[in-house]
């Protein structure tokens, strides 16, 4: 079971948490919603949790509950800007569909 950050992905995080001076990593989880299913959730991470499982990717720690991980195991997150436009994407195999919007998605 993996969650993997490309260099672009770590690089912002890395620059998120040190602007907010504090934080031990990235939090992903997913949650119920949308008209598919499920959407990502991001977070920081000030804290790990009993039950986290912790990856560590170019130097970031990434923090997933194991509800979310049996989700979005093998996902890769990646930092992208178009133009003025800048957000993570996910590369999630599990995904079988996902709205038009592109805000959710069903396994």
């Amino acid at each position: 079971m993996a969650i993997t950050l490309t260099v672009a992905a770590a690089e912002r995080v890395r620059h998120f948490i040190a602007e907010r001076g504090q934080g031990i990593g990235l939090r992903l989880g997913v949650r119920k919603t949308g008209c598919s299913g499920f959407a990502y959730v991001v977070n920081y991470a000030d804290e790990a949790r009993d039950d986290d499982r912790i990856f560590d990717c170019h130097g970031v720690r990434v923090l997933v509950d194991p509800e979310s991980l049996a989700l979005i195991d093998g996902t890769e997150v990646d930092f992208v800007r178009h133009g003025l436009n800048e957000a993570f994407r996910f590369r999630n195999p599990n995904v079988r569909g996902e709205c038009g919007c592109g805000e959710s998605f069903s396994v």
